[in-house]
């Protein structure tokens, strides 16, 4: 397929997310998300919370925080290495504004699927599927990513997540 065509299917499917799940409510709920989510900001002051809270595990709060903000950090980096422009068609309505014109990967998604993992595995929750698809979605009804951006962003959210349970593994032996 095409880079076009991959685009015009992506834009499709952000302009039907937008129709479809685009009500006033849950545009004021997506942008109270993505000013939790700016640069990882809320999950950092979460995880900070979290080494604040529960001294008995502090330096694993810590070292997840460190992983949330290391994938920001790895978004940032390859945001300017693709420097994949942000949706700009007609048919696509954003919402927000963002701090850069730059798509791929949504950091949002990264950050938020790194803390997912960390933090869920520090809570012994599964937040993974409770805290990373609304994210996700949010980002497509504000307009900012295509689909493809915040899988991509979720992916390397995963990736550092897991890279930072090994090192704090390996640490700890």
């Amino acid at each position: 397929m095409a880079q076009s065509e991959v685009r015009a299917a992506e834009l499709r499917a952000l302009s039907a997310v937008q129709r479809t799940v685009g009500p006033p409510a849950v545009v004021r709920v997506a942008r109270g998300m993505s000013l939790f989510g700016e640069h990882a900001a809320g999950w950092l002051a979460l995880g900070t919370a979290g080494a604040l809270l529960d001294r008995p595990r502090r330096r694993e709060w810590l070292v997840a925080t460190a992983g949330v903000a290391f994938a920001h950090g790895a978004s940032i980096g390859v945001k300017r290495v693709v420097r994949r422009p942000r949706p700009d068609d007609p048919a696509v309505e954003v919402r927000v504004g963002t701090p850069s014109t730059l798509s791929f990967p949504s950091a949002h998604a990264t950050s938020t699927t790194a803390a997912a993992v960390l933090f869920g595995a520090l809570l012994h929750r599964p937040l993974v599927a409770v805290l990373v698809p609304p994210m996700a979605l949010s980002r497509l009804v504000l307009g900012v990513h295509y689909p493809s951006d915040v899988v991509a962003g979720s992916l390397l959210g995963a990736a550092v997540a897991a890279g930072a349970r090994r090192v704090a593994r390996r640490s700890t032996r």
